[in-house]
Order: C-alpha cells, then sequence, then structure tokens
C-alpha cells in the first residue's frame, strides 16, 4: 500500500529568506520588483499536471500586497496556512511581538482569501528549544497545527532528538499537532534531513527520494516535504551577498523545477491536515480566538 506524504510550500518573496534579508533591509522591500506571482504559477502549474493537493504557507506581507494570488491557490483546491507576517524568526521575538505578528498575518490572510488558517509554520524553522512558548501562543490562537521544528542539528534552527514523526503535543493552551520536516535516520543516532527545500536542491535527486522511501517503506510512516517558489526562479536577482549565503540560496535553481515534478510523480502527496489529522477540534470554531483578537486591537487601535 502506498504511503501519502505531504507537499507543504512557503509562499515568500525572493527577498524575504533569511540568507537575503542579511543584505536588504525591510525598507527596501517594496522598492524591489515582485515575482512571487510567477514562482507560484509554475509550482501550482507542476502541481494541477500530477494532480497534487499541497498545503501553502502563506506570508501575511505577500497576502496584503497579491490578495488575488492567494485567492488562485485557494481556487485550485489547495490549503491555505499561515508563514508568519514579516519573515521575522521567532527566537528574535518576545511572546507579545510574535503574537502581534501571527494576529497580523491571519489577518491578511483572512481578508485575502476568507480563509482563517489553521496551520502555522515559522520562517526558517525558529521554533526552537528556547521559543517554543510559541506554540501555547499558536493554541491560544486557534491554530491546531504547527510544522516548525526541524528535528536536526543547523546553525539557525532545529532541535537535535525532537520527535522525527507527527506528534499531538501538550501546551498550557491546549494540544497541537507537530509536524516536523521529513528526517531518515541513519543508524543508531545520526539523523539526516531528506525534507526538500534546500536539500532537494542542493543534492542530487536520488538522496531524497530513497530518503523518503525508506521512511514510508521501512518506518510505514508519512513525511512533510516543503519547498519554496522561489526555488525554481533562475531570473530571481541575485541579492544575497555572502559566498555561503549565495551558494545556499542559488545554486541548484535551475533543475529545481524538474525535481519538484519528478517527486510528485514518484511518491502520493496531499495537505498538511489530511495526511496528519491532529488533535480532535475544540469546541470553539478554529480561528475564533485570534479573531476575536484581531476586533480587540482593532477597536484599540493596535
Amino acid at each position: 500500500m502506498n504511503v501519502t506524504n505531504s507537499m507543504t510550500v512557503d509562499v515568500e518573496e525572493y527577498f524575504h529568506p533569511e540568507e537575503v534579508r542579511r543584505s536588504v533591509p525591510v525598507s527596501r522591500w517594496s522598492t524591489l520588483p515582485s515575482r512571487v506571482g510567477e514562482q507560484v504559477d509554475v509550482v501550482l502549474d507542476i502541481f494541477e499536471r500530477n494532480h497534487v493537493r499541497a498545503t501553502f504557507f502563506i506570508l501575511g506581507w505577500v497576502a496584503e500586497r497579491h490578495p488575488k494570488l492567494v485567492r488562485r491557490i485557494a481556487s485550485r483546491g489547495h490549503e491555505i496556512a499561515c508563514h508568519s507576517y514579516a519573515h521575522r524568526l521567532v527566537y528574535d521575538l518576545s511572546p507579545a511581538e510574535f503574537r502581534h505578528d501571527t494576529i497580523r498575518a491571519v489577518s491578511a490572510i483572512e481578508d485575502a482569501c476568507g480563509v482563517t488558517p489553521t496551520s502555522y509554520r515559522a520562517p526558517s524553522y525558529s521554533i526552537t528549544e528556547s521559543s517554543r512558548w510559541a506554540l501555547d501562543i499558536l493554541v491560544e490562537l486557534g491554530f491546531t497545527h504547527d510544522s516548525s521544528i526541524y528535528p536536526i542539528a543547523h546553525d539557525r534552527y532545529g532541535i537535535p532528538g525532537f520527535y522525527r514523526h507527527a506528534a499531538v503535543l501538550q501546551t498550557p493552551s491546549g494540544p497541537i499537532q507537530e509536524v516536523p520536516i521529513a528526517t531518515v535516520k541513519v543508524g543508531k543516532i545520526a539523523v539526516t534531513p531528506i525534507g526538500g527545500g534546500g536539500y532537494l536542491r542542493l543534492l542530487p535527486y536520488c538522496y531524497t527520494a530513497a530518503g523518503i522511501r525508506r521512511v514510508n517503506r521501512e518506518e510505514g510512516k508519512s513525511v512533510c516535504i516543503y519547498l519554496h517558489p522561489w526555488e525554481t526562479d533562475v531570473e530571481q536577482p541575485k541579492l544575497a551577498s555572502s559566498l555561503i549565503s549565495r551558494l545556499r540560496t542559488y545554486h541548484g535553481l535551475s533543475g529545481m523545477a524538474g525535481k519538484v515534478e519528478r517527486l510528485v510523480r514518484d511518491f502520493d502527496f496531499s495537505t498538511l491536515t489530511s495526511v496528519f489529522p491532529g488533535p480532535a477540534p475544540s469546541l470553539v470554531p478554529a480561528g475564533r480566538h485570534v479573531s476575536m483578537q484581531l476586533r480587540e486591537a482593532r477597536a484599540f487601535g493596535r
């Protein structure tokens, strides 16, 4: 029996990744040419050709400026989720700042397409050991799913030793389904990332494919794969400055679309919440908490 995996897409502009932000201040964002629409269309067309429904984590900043794009994604039958508002790392924020950023993102997404997202992914997987408090806030705001924890060691993110597979976590405010990005265990200790994104773009396709097959067949588990639409765009302005940043961001762009197409032909994929249903729904309708806080914030001019 085939295992269905989760396909997810982080919708952001080419100047939003952390490796580029170091060279491009927020004040310049609105002056740069937008490419996200064309980039997302490449991904949407790949999915349509292969009958794939995916979860699109939308940046609130993008939703405000491109509401028609968000509606286009939803109209193709894909799941709408939240990727923060301003692509700020969670562990650089205070709890109050994180709450405000998330509420603003949800508001922008709701205004764009009429959908209240119930799944969240932090920029650069920045819910780490020091910022796990964010999960409690997400539950308070009505989220049922999070996909922000990478169970690996990395210079910018990760919680080594965390659950490799989806698990319901308990927070002071209630449960939330955590869906880690895909990893494969090598030997008894080593955990290696196979979750897509830069790992799919930078490494040979067979690396990712072999890892997914191993988890699906030997462990009998579904995995969560991700990508960014900008990773398919060879013509994007190359704004990252350092050698390491340019390598991480731009190497492998020319082959990424082909790899994604091959991936969705070789494996079965669907949305995050259909593959990982998570905790039973609350008696309070999803999103009501955040909607109430949005109304209060607007009433007091915050």
